[in-house]
């Protein structure tokens, strides 16, 4: 994809948006590709899906069936058989709601997962993924304590946590002021990229503080509750929980 301006990432202030109107910057024909100059689609990162939904503009209609970052842009990729918007056209986007939302509902759980595995075990996350039906979340754990007891125990103290209903708060941090924050990286490998002005946190308050790129809900409960459907020991130290979502009564 050809090079395009800066796109002004509204999921990363405001996750809870829904829809937006936005200019094209850039036309990729090739690729069906178009680039904008703000967009509240997610474009995939640190194990969560690209969000779907569609794109409009005077009675046309594009699916929008993948987005991903090229640089500082956010690419959407457009199906249909609809001409592509023009450079300068503006668009109104909507993201698949449903589908977004089951995703942050699971991206939260996944923290919550890491918070509780953090404090109680002092185990760090060495990968992770997640999907609309499911995720898996791998933690650097010996053998001798990743045992059915223990697992039972950190699905009932997640859960409890969900319960609590603890708020989630995301906050665009100065670099240092982020870096200052103690254990702010909960991965075995620090993934930011070197020289970033700025750090996203995501915080479940009074349980977990990191930095992630990614969606959440606004408070815990809205995850409902995690099922720990399978677990698989990766390595000698390297054992993952495979969890899927419990909707709220």
């Amino acid at each position: 994809m050809s090079d395009a301006p800066a796109t002004d990432l509204l999921y990363q202030r405001d996750s809870q948006l829904p829809a937006f109107d936005a200019v094209v910057t850039a036309v990729d024909p090739e690729t069906r590709g178009v680039a904008l100059d703000r967009s509240a689609f997610y474009p995939g990162g640190g194990g969560q899906p690209c969000d779907q939904g569609v794109l409009s503009a005077g009675g046309a209609v594009w699916p929008v069936a993948q987005v991903a970052k090229a640089g500082a842009a956010v690419w959407h990729t457009l199906g249909g058989e609809d001409p592509l918007p023009p450079l300068g056209a503006v668009v109104h986007g909507e993201i698949d709601w449903e589908r977004r939302y089951r995703l942050m509902r699971t991206h939260t759980a996944l923290h919550v997962l890491c918070g509780v595995v953090f404090r109680d075990y002092g185990a760090l996350v060495t990968g992770g993924n997640m999907a609309v039906d499911g995720a898996r979340m791998d933690f650097e754990m010996d053998s001798s304590e990743f045992t059915p007891e223990r697992v039972a125990e950190i699905e009932a103290r997640a859960n409890a946590e969900i319960a609590a209903g603890r708020d989630v708060r995301v906050q665009i941090l100065p670099r240092e002021e982020a870096f200052a924050i103690p254990d702010l990286i909960r991965t075995k490998i620090n993934l930011l990229p070197e020289g970033i002005p700025e750090v996203r946190t995501v915080e479940i308050i009074g349980l977990d503080l990191q930095a992630d790129g990614g969606t959440h809900v606004l408070n815990t409960r809205e995850v409902g509750g995690l099922k720990v459907v399978g677990t698989r020991s990766k390595g000698k130290a390297n054992k993952r929980l495979e969890i899927v979502l419990v909707d709220p009564a």
